[in-house]
């Protein structure tokens, strides 16, 4: 884009938008975001997928992801599945099968699961407890660990340590980077935007006194 006059949009002013265009906007502002599948069952093996953008990465050693659940008053189920279970499954969307992901935003009744509203199939592997998405091309496989709830708006945080991941043997380069974008992994903005992705370069570590370089 050439050079553009920039809008001002304030604090009053996104509080005095209707209520869906402040959640559209709102949503918007932290850029591209992580998205996945999140797959659980209950104890009476009822499955459940739910579709979630705010995958956060919290650590390396152990290797630990965040899932935020927005405060509300309606069921959800996904979350209920995770505490009361402890084990669930992340999965990576591609472009096959973005629109049935983004149907499991919809809210159905709890003896309803999404694996057959939307025609995804569950995959269970290694004798893990929480269902994989067979048609996704990454899944992680998550044991929870802890339930943080802020008190700011009643954000819930659940953070989960990854005991198995399967990928395209293909991605995995010698230094432990995870070519998601050749897995075809999408990723999301805002609430129904959906994005492939082009890589521009990967760059070497970045330190005082040191030229970056590309090393690819």
């Amino acid at each position: 884009m050439g050079e553009a006059t920039l809008k001002k949009v304030s604090y009053d002013e996104i509080m005095n938008m209707e209520k869906q265009e402040r959640v559209h906007f709102a949503n918007s502002l932290g850029g591209f975001k992580s998205v996945g599948l999140i797959g659980t069952q209950n104890n009476k093996n009822q499955t459940n997928l739910a579709i979630v953008d705010s995958i956060l990465h919290i650590g390396s050693n152990p290797p630990l992801f965040g899932i935020v659940f927005r405060p509300g008053v309606l069921e959800r189920h996904t979350l209920e599945n995770i505490l009361e279970t402890g084990f669930y499954t992340i999965n990576h969307i591609n472009e096959k099968i973005h629109k049935q992901a983004h149907q499991t935003s919809a809210r159905y009744d709890r003896d309803c699961s999404e694996f057959d509203e939307t025609g995804l199939i569950p995959e269970y592997k290694n004798d893990f407890f929480a269902p994989f998405v067979k048609e996704s091309n990454v899944k992680l496989a998550l044991e929870f660990k802890e339930k943080i709830t802020l008190s700011i708006n009643n954000t819930i945080l659940i953070i989960g340590e990854v005991k198995e991941v399967y990928f395209p043997e293909d991605c995995l380069k010698k230094d432990g980077f995870l070519d998601i974008e050749k897995a075809a992994s999408l990723t999301c903005s805002g609430l129904d935007s959906y994005h492939k992705t082009t890589r521009i370069s990967r760059l070497s570590y970045a330190k005082a006194n040191k030229e970056i370089i590309s090393i690819i």
